[in-house]
């Protein structure tokens, strides 16, 4: 068997052959030496998130490097360790992260973080985070991530699949058009490749699957810089900078109770903003020119884009709305 990243063997790092420097520089910033994980290990990784962004075709070694000094290097180093099974990592990332899972299965199932429901999701996650196999055949879902967002900002991703994954198995029989379990994502919520929700067979691909995410990424990114600065602001301090509603309220000078309602509002107005916007474009499969999406065509949009593309709030919502705040003070 080869060994590869993906089953927890180091693998040839090709791309950064003769580039020890910069991979030096790498480990020692990931802090991979804290949980034991060797260089070798940890330079695989570093390959095989480059070889997912870019293809076996090697770009250059000035993009990769490029690419290489964007990631997120700890949460990479700490999956890593996890996927490997080591046991201060894997202590560290339940310490630090079920807390954040709860509560953002709360924040997908719309319930308190502490319910049963909530829980549930988050903790069933643990055993496919961790590997149920042993050595060389250890299967971790840890695999899957690549550093390019944040940790949290994947396992929320996972979190929202999982869910969908659900849904869908409840809903399997039922018709498109009428099936509604895709509403309760929002779009601010990200999921994650279809290839982590355990499903060992890969349905038939739609041929505009690809054109209905991309479409989909660039009517939210029109939606979001259509909001009003202050809900914008509101969504970056909650979804990107992970501030509680009493913390954003704080800053912004609103009750906890009115952050939460604006959050809500926001996220509904750009859901009907997004799906406004895809109404009015042309139709992705050439049958009606000019009439828009259709119901079902949107309902995919969201799912596809869910599944195979998740979305980088940092990107999204940079902090760029520290005026504004300034602004809203001098009122008060």
């Amino acid at each position: 068997m080869k060994r590869t990243p993906e089953n927890g063997s180091p693998a040839g790092v090709g791309w950064l052959t003769g580039r020890q420097p910069l991979v030096e520089q790498l480990f020692a910033a990931s802090g991979a030496p804290s949980w034991g994980l060797p260089r070798a290990l940890f330079a695989a990784a570093l390959e095989h998130s480059a070889r997912k962004r870019f293809g076996e075709e090697s770009p250059g070694a000035a993009k990769i490097e490029e690419y290489l000094s964007t990631l997120h290097l700890q949460d990479l180093a700490l999956a890593c360790a996890c996927a490997e099974g080591r046991s201060d990592a894997w202590d560290h990332f339940v310490a630090t992260f079920r807390a954040y899972m709860r509560s953002a299965a709360g924040a997908i199932l719309r319930c308190p973080p502490d319910s049963p429901a909530a829980c549930e999701l988050a903790d069933s996650l643990f055993a496919d985070l961790y590997g149920l196999s042993a050595g060389a055949d250890r299967r971790s879902l840890f695999r899957y991530f690549h550093g390019r967002s944040a940790l949290k900002t994947w396992l929320r991703a996972v979190l929202a699949q999982r869910h969908v994954d659900a849904i869908r198995a409840n809903r399997r029989f039922t018709d498109l058009d009428g099936a509604h379990g895709h509403a309760a994502l929002q779009p601010a919520q990200l999921a994650a490749p279809r290839h982590i929700s355990g499903a060992n067979a890969e349905p038939l691909r739609d041929p505009h699957r690809t054109e209905l995410v991309i479409l989909f990424h660039r009517t939210l990114e029109v939606a979001l810089g259509l909001l009003d600065p202050r809900d914008k602001e509101r969504l970056r301090l909650y979804y990107a900078a992970e501030q509680t509603l009493a913390q954003i309220g704080r800053t912004l000078g609103e009750h906890e109770s009115s952050v939460s309602r604006n959050l809500e509002r926001t996220r509904r107005e750009l859901r009907q903003q997004v799906e406004q916007t895809l109404r009015k474009v042309s139709s992705v499969d050439g049958a009606s020119p000019g009439a828009g999406l259709s119901d079902a065509q949107i309902a995919l949009c969201f799912e596809y884009a869910a599944e195979d593309s998740p979305i980088d709030v940092d990107k999204l919502l940079p902090e760029i709305q520290v005026a504004v705040r300034k602004a809203e003070s001098k009122k008060l």
